[in-house]
């Protein structure tokens, strides 16, 4: 990546109009700002075919907001089915395909599923609407690494930290304190990370779900080494925070990747 928004959040510092305070984000993953920067990302590198279908399907309603919706409605009776969709469990050492299955899916299983689904067409407006919709908040939840969890603390919430001196949980750091905490928007985000060469796209977009998952396996140690005060400040940020790039700017152009296969020529 050839640059950061560690490297770039002066530049954007630089007038008044750039300081910006965020709101606050429901507990989702990623938060809603992190969604939706995978989503104006995704939308950066659609080809003329599937931007065209993806407005066909979507409507008046952005890419990137679109990508927050399977979290407004995991509540609904209609939509509790996919309440498991969101995570999968990896134990440490294993693989996807040594474990044992969630009877009520995965988001690896249900990422696949509903990819097929949308390949496969022949679905009502609504039925393409709403596998859109999932596929995209999907991709997004298994690049934040915590969302492929160890079994052993339901990806990082049951672990209780201090964040700047305020009381929250490592899922939630990963999800939105560390995002939120630079006081940039949406597209400020997206103007720093979608820097990468098209031979870093094409080599992120060759691989799948199950490859994807396996990366967020990778970064648990960092993750999990955090001081035994449960202090999290400016050092954890600062050290990890290329990780929450990289993984946002990968989610992006993976989910162009997708639908770009399905939609394009």
């Amino acid at each position: 990546m050839k640059t950061s928004v560690l490297r770039t959040v002066g530049l954007f510092l630089v007038t008044a109009s750039l300081l910006i305070t965020l709101k606050p984000a429901d507990a989702e993953a990623w938060g809603r700002t992190g969604h939706y920067i995978t989503g104006e990302i995704a939308q950066r590198h659609l080809n003329a075919e599937a931007a065209a279908a993806v407005e066909r399907i979507l409507g008046d309603t952005s890419l990137a907001v679109a990508t927050v919706w399977m979290d407004q409605v995991r509540s609904q009776d209609d939509y509790r089915y996919t309440a498991d969709w969101h995570w999968v469990t990896i134990p440490d050492g294993m693989t996807y395909e040594e474990t044992e299955k969630n009877p009520n899916g995965d988001v690896i299983r249900s990422l696949e599923e509903n990819i097929e689904l949308l390949k496969a067409g022949g679905l009502t407006e609504k039925e393409e609407l709403d596998a859109l919709r999932f596929v995209i908040h999907m991709i997004g939840d298994m690049h934040q690494p915590l969302h492929v969890g160890t079994g052993e603390d339901r990806g990082g919430n049951d672990v209780r930290v201090k964040w700047m001196g305020s009381n929250s949980n490592l899922h939630r750091v990963w999800d939105t304190n560390m995002i939120e905490s630079w006081g940039l928007t949406t597209t400020q985000f997206v103007e720093a990370l979608d820097v990468v060469t098209p031979e870093t796209v094409a080599k992120w977009q060759n691989s799948g779900p199950r490859d994807w998952a396996a990366e967020s396996v990778t970064y648990r140690d960092t993750i999990y080494d955090i001081p035994e005060n449960n202090e999290l400040e400016w050092e954890y940020r600062n050290k990890n925070f290329h990780v929450v790039e990289k993984r946002l700017i990968q989610a992006g152009v993976r989910i162009a990747a997708v639908l770009n296969e399905i939609y394009g020529e």
